[in-house]
């Protein structure tokens, strides 16, 4: 049953907003009035896939964020374990959502499971706010009868890795400020102060300091060709970018980032966490595991990695075990191949590869914030020379001339 949204008007004046289902516009009105209002506009909700299966462009920013999705799915899992049919509990979050976009995406979820649609089938109409991944589990709890335990560790799922994104970004918040306040300093320093207060000494033809003069030599080729520096800075990220298209040179770029100095471990242990949480909640959730190590696959940055996990799901189709084929690579840290070996002999592979992951989650954050702590007095350190450089080269003049004059 298609969704509209409203705007009427009750006996007392006041204006209301909200959605309605109904079979047409023509319905939907008269179903306001029935209710005691008085309809000003009724407008169809549409869905974000067209007639011919492909999804419609949206305005900037008119996209569920993984806050929303965290609160959507917990509340979802909430009403469903207090026994409330899938239809109620929708209506349910309709009446609490606050954004007009969440409303009219629960609202379009909610008349696809009206009409007969399954909960994995509506969501699937909506691509871009609800992944992969989430899908296949929605549609995994549907089968086995227990989506609210699905959807349940589905916001655990969620909730975890928006935890583990916040402290990464946190952790290099400082840096990057930091970094930006250094290099605008250091631009002003040298556009501006070092060309005022050294051209006073242009015109007593005093021979000037080395220091002094490779300073005024960067400051002239900053305020000259800055520009020119940073068009080509520029140019070269996108010629980066579309190098990276190619799956050859990506393939090359991503291996070496795993072996790469100080970053290397960060990036292994980043996607070993997405890999081993994802890979729990599928297999715990009955998803088979050929399957979730596809959907896991899916949820890997490094296409290194991403290879290896194809090449592994090859070999487990063939009959070798997870822990083998896995230990057949080289990325994938030993830890993670030990816990799955122990789940597979024990019959408890999900409860396994979540200690793994939260093990690997540790990790990642004591290594981000190993990174951060070193990044900040080494970037603190490499300012204070460069200031100390162009204060050097400022005074070195002012100096001999107090010498001369002496």
């Amino acid at each position: 049953m298609p969704a509209f949204r409203y705007e009427a008007v009750d006996d007392g004046g006041k204006t209301k907003k909200g959605v309605v289902n109904a079979d047409s516009a023509r319905a939907a009105r008269a179903d306001l009035r029935s209710q005691g209002l008085t309809p000003i506009t009724v407008g169809a909700i549409a869905s974000q896939v067209d007639d011919a299966g492909q999804t419609r462009a949206r305005s900037f920013g008119d996209k569920l964020s993984t806050t929303e999705l965290a609160l959507f799915t917990r509340q979802l899992a909430s009403l469903l374990e207090a026994s409330l049919p899938l239809e109620q509990a929708l209506s349910a979050l309709l009446e609490q959502a606050e954004r007009t976009y969440l409303r009219d995406l629960i609202a379009s979820i909610r008349s696809e499971v009206m009409g007969g649609a399954s909960l994995s089938d509506a969501l699937s109409h909506h691509p871009r706010d609800f992944a992969d991944i989430y899908r296949a589990l929605v549609s995994s709890g549907e089968q086995i009868g227990q989506l609210a335990k699905v959807l349940s560790r589905l916001a655990d799922y969620i909730e975890r890795r928006n935890a583990l994104v916040q402290k990464v970004k946190l952790a290099f918040t400082y840096p990057a400020i930091v970094t930006v306040v250094a290099f605008a300093i250091v631009i002003f320093l040298l556009t501006y102060v070092v060309p005022q207060i050294v051209s006073v000494f242009a015109n007593t033809k005093q021979k000037l300091p080395l220091l002094t003069v490779m300073m005024l030599a960067v400051s002239d080729f900053v305020r000259n060709y800055g520009w020119m520096v940073l068009v080509v800075v520029i140019a070269f990220g996108f010629a980066w970018r579309g190098a990276l298209k190619n799956p050859d040179i990506k393939l090359r770029w991503h291996t070496w980032l795993l072996t790469a100095p100080l970053y290397g471990k960060f990036e292994r242990s980043l996607n070993t966490a997405r890999f081993a949480s994802t890979l729990a909640i599928t297999t715990g959730s009955g998803v088979p595991i050929l399957r979730a190590l596809q959907t896991s696959r899916d949820t890997l940055s490094n296409v290194a990695m991403r290879q290896q996990v194809e090449e592994a799901a090859n070999s487990v189709r063939e009959g070798v075990g997870l822990a083998r084929a896995l230990s057949a690579h080289k990325h994938f840290p030993p830890m993670l191949i030990h816990m799955i070996r122990a789940g597979e002999i024990t019959g408890e592979l999900p409860a396994m590869l979540e200690r793994a992951s939260n093990a690997q989650e540790q990790d990642l954050e004591r290594r981000a914030l190993t990174m951060a702590g070193l990044l900040e007095p080494a970037l603190i350190l490499a300012m204070g020379v460069v200031v100390l450089l162009i204060v050097l080269a400022v005074l070195m003049p002012i100096i001999e001339i107090n010498q001369l004059v002496r």
